[in-house]
């Protein structure tokens, strides 16, 4: 699974470290010290994967992601930190980062989080999209093959995370998914990331998908289990019969 790899990271050692773990898996890596030239490589080369430092000068990670996802640009974002606090890792996927590896990290633990992004992005090299079908729930649309969002045919920009969440809700219309189930879906490593990253991606979501977000009608909180997606217009059909 070979992937065009930018690593943004000011510490050279530390640099020089992460292209050694991503060279030893395949991967092709261009190293960068600091968060504008990140964004002007990116810019250039559409990587399959940024990974990015929080900490560095010029522009802070949190700032690329910014611009990023301001600019519409999907690719994942693995963010590096030594910040380890919940707030902090919050911001980060608020933003629109896709992971986090706080620092100091085990090297089998990020190559396990980079494998894990780049399996679920269409984006990596040489990768066929999967042959999913297309996902409906009253006038939302999912593509998971082309990585695209509707509503009455009007384009909804996701995050690659809110995607993620997205299309399992959407895959089972009605299920109610725990924060748990969610976050396997996010990352597979459930155990690294609080319950919270969830209700983050969920309120982005109704801000996108709902008419009135502080009151959602298509994705809905079923009060100490999760949360379900369901389409309104079948809702009001079956409170009225």
């Amino acid at each position: 699974m070979c992937a065009n790899v930018i690593v943004a990271e000011d510490d050279e050692k530390q640099a020089e470290l992460l292209r050694r773990y991503l060279e030893r898996e395949g991967h092709s890596v261009t190293l960068v010290g600091d968060g504008l030239a990140a964004l002007d490589l990116v810019r250039q080369r559409e990587p399959d994967l940024l990974v990015l430092d929080v900490m560095m000068p010029r522009a802070d990670g949190l700032d690329v992601v910014r611009v990023l996802r301001a600019e519409c640009r999907e690719l994942p974002v693995l963010m590096l930190t030594a910040r380890a606090t919940e707030d902090d890792l919050l911001l980060g996927l608020d933003l629109g980062a896709d992971d986090y590896v706080t620092k100091p990290y085990s090297p089998r633990e990020l190559m396990a989080r980079v494998r894990t992004l780049l399996r679920r992005s269409r984006r990596v090299t040489g990768a066929e999209p999967a042959d999913d079908p297309t996902l409906r729930v009253g006038s939302l649309v999912v593509d998971p093959a082309r990585h695209l969002v509707s509503i009455g045919g009007e384009p909804v920009e996701c995050t690659p995370g809110e995607f993620r969440i997205l299309a399992a809700l959407a895959a089972e219309p009605d299920r109610v998914f725990s924060r748990q189930q969610l976050l396997a879906e996010l990352h597979g490593f459930d155990r690294y990331i609080s319950d919270r990253t969830v209700d983050v991606h969920i309120m982005n979501l109704r801000k996108k998908i709902e008419p009135a977000p502080r009151r959602p009608t298509r994705l809905l909180t079923v009060f100490g289990v999760g949360y379900k997606l369901t389409d309104p217009a079948k809702a009001v059909a079956r409170a009225s019969s």
